[in-house]
């Protein structure tokens, strides 16, 4: 893409009054496309550089984990003041994402007339047209010549919807609409509701995905949605509808895949595991690695049994399926996070030595801790710190090497086009325990020296 290479050349070079020019001259939409190629860094910069007007056209386009990551990075102010600007409909969906201690805050910093706007639609039930509808649209009465309908037009102001002119009786029901191209071309003196047109409508409690496909399969830039007494209470816009079908899209491919359909939490937790910080990823991992280093132990202790059996080899043998099983656990755990975020979109092919990078980084850090783990508890249970010392190395590089497995063979096998569903973890598997072996007894000859 070349923004995104001239971006990072202007970034590269510190250029920050040029690296401002460029992004201002290019349409906001490039921007948007390049935005979750960037580190997490490089976002904030780069926002930053943007005009008021481009930073909240950029941002409403954003993916609702990039927007939560974005607002969390800005000052307090800056956020209330995108927050204001922004639709309430992208609003409310942003506000189902954020953490409840963040969104009150934010809506608290609201103004009268935005927070009442926002609060109507958070009164409809999610995934529901009332839900996703702007509540803002341009609405006049059929007896109004379209000269008195152009002039009511100019004194409302600018609205996102302005293309489309909605007609209703006395009672604000719907009763069909009129295009702004066409009211320019009537005559002037003609009245609204003698070139109105029927219109499609959905009702506030439709279901989100077929109001979609209505206003997709009808070609309309909006749908007006009703009331139960088919009063005229919002408009869902074509950018809405594109969203929506492409998030179902998501599921659909995810379920394809072999996992779990996710939503916008599950999208969240990806961004997380792969751009977020060391210590968030240990939070989210490490808890369930403890508990499968216990089990490893406790596998170790049923094979000390056979001690006698074993004879002088039988304190090495007690820890081999604790280095096999956390690595073997590390590795899945890393190419599923892969699989996840390269189906949602967090993992840049283009630049995906960084991510593995990471991702070796986030596996050495884990390794690591569990392996002094592992071998104070070896050196407790056996009485030998070369025996110790000799398991927590094993565990620390299994692991490691695990953690760039569970990245690298998914990746080579979708480069393939090869079912990395299907393939990544056997493969693994069958590296890692190979390589784990042979890493474990050419320790235990260096430091136990039995071999």
């Amino acid at each position: 893409m070349a923004i995104y290479e001239a971006v990072q050349n202007l970034l590269a070079k510190k250029k920050m009054e040029d690296l401002k020019n460029l992004l201002n001259e290019v349409d906001f939409s490039e921007i948007v496309e390049m935005f979750p190629e960037l580190t997490p860094e490089e976002q904030v910069i780069v926002f930053r550089l943007l005009t008021k007007d481009q930073a909240l056209d950029v941002f409403e386009q954003l993916d609702v984990w990039l927007q939560e990551k974005l607002l969390s990075s800005f000052a307090e102010e800056r956020s209330i003041e995108l927050f204001e600007q922004m639709d309430a409909d992208d609003r409310v969906r942003l506000l189902d994402e954020l953490p409840a201690k963040v969104a009150r805050k934010l809506l608290a910093a609201l103004s009268p007339e935005q927070r009442k706007l926002t609060a109507v639609l958070q009164g409809y039930a999610p995934e529901t047209a009332g839900r996703i509808m702007n509540p803002e649209y341009v609405s006049l009465k059929g007896h109004l010549t379209v000269a008195q309908a152009l002039e009511r037009i100019r004194q409302q102001g600018e609205k996102d919807t302005l293309y489309m002119i909605y007609i209703t009786d006395e009672n604000r029901k719907l009763k069909g609409s009129v295009s702004l191209q066409t009211m320019v071309l009537a005559d002037p003196e003609e009245k609204l509701e003698n070139i109105m047109d029927k219109v499609a409508s959905v009702q506030t409690g439709t279901d989100q995905e077929e109001a979609a496909h209505l206003l997709q399969e009808r070609d309309l830039l909006a749908l007006p949605v009703v009331d139960r007494e088919d009063r005229l209470v919002g408009v869902i816009t074509v950018d809405d509808a594109i969203d929506i079908i492409q998030d179902e899209a998501t599921e659909d491919i995810l379920d394809k895949a072999g996992l779990t359909s996710f939503g916008h939490q599950e999208s969240a937790r990806s961004y997380r595991l792969v751009g977020g910080s060391v210590w968030g990823i240990w939070r989210v991992r490490l808890p369930f690695l403890l508990i499968t280093l216990i089990g490893g132990l406790m596998a170790g202790a049923v094979i000390g049994t056979f001690e006698e059996t074993l004879e002088a080899m039988a304190a090495v043998a007690f820890f081999i399926p604790l280095i096999m099983d956390m690595g073997g656990n590390l590795g899945t755990q890393s190419s599923s996070i892969f699989t996840r975020a390269y189906v949602l979109g967090h993992i840049n092919m283009k630049a995906f030595s960084k991510h593995l990078a990471k991702e070796v980084g986030v596996g050495l850090s884990i390794g690591v801790m569990l392996g002094i783990l592992a071998a104070i508890a070896a050196t407790v249970w056996q009485g030998s710190p070369e025996l110790g010392i000799a398991v927590g190395l094993a565990l620390a590089a299994t692991c490691t090497l695990a953690s760039g497995l569970g990245f690298f063979i998914p990746w080579v096998l979708v480069r393939l086009g090869m079912d990395q569903v299907a393939g990544s973890d056997p493969i693994i598997t069958t590296i890692k325990d190979i390589t784990g072996l042979l890493i474990y007894f050419f320790l235990i000859n260096q430091f136990v020296g039995l071999i």
